[in-house]
């Protein structure tokens, strides 16, 4: 309860104060929630500065703007961004599609197709050395394939 009694008399500049603290948090762990969290306590603060509000509103207040904020942030961040390279960090992705030879025979559901430098591991119905087949999806570093 004295943290609230603190709070209470300090009026609008706890606001600011912790809002600015929330910024400076964010240098030490960035993620973008820290700003909005931040932005809000200072947009409360400056709110409560020139009208009289009553603390309990202020939390909510708060609570609205830092969930509102978090929100766009996280919906913002979700949007794709276009990449020159989208399969720099998955590399089998850019097979699928493509029509070539099995380097090995396909038994018991597994075998081995030579690509690029790579030889990968592939999955599909068993098919002999040299049937040429089409990578219809990637699972990780197992190509997955069907008869073309």
């Amino acid at each position: 309860m004295e943290i609230i009694e603190l709070i209470a008399s300090y009026g609008p500049w706890s606001w600011i104060v912790a809002g600015l603290v929330l910024l400076a948090l964010e240098l030490v762990a960035p993620g973008g929630v820290f700003i909005w969290l931040g932005g809000s306590a200072l947009i409360t603060g400056a709110l409560t500065l020139f009208v009289p509000i009553f603390w309990p509103l202020q939390f909510v207040i708060y609570g609205a703007l830092a969930l509102v904020g978090v929100w766009l942030w996280l919906r913002l961040r979700r949007q794709e961004v276009a990449s020159d390279s989208p399969f720099l960090n998955n590399r089998a992705e850019r097979f699928v599609g493509q029509e070539v030879v099995l380097s090995e025979p396909i038994h018991g559901g597994f075998g081995r197709l030579a690509l690029d430098d790579t030889t990968w591991r592939v999955a599909g119905p068993d098919l002999a050395a040299g049937t040429k087949v089409r990578i219809v999806e990637a699972n990780g570093a197992v190509l997955k394939v069907e008869a073309a």
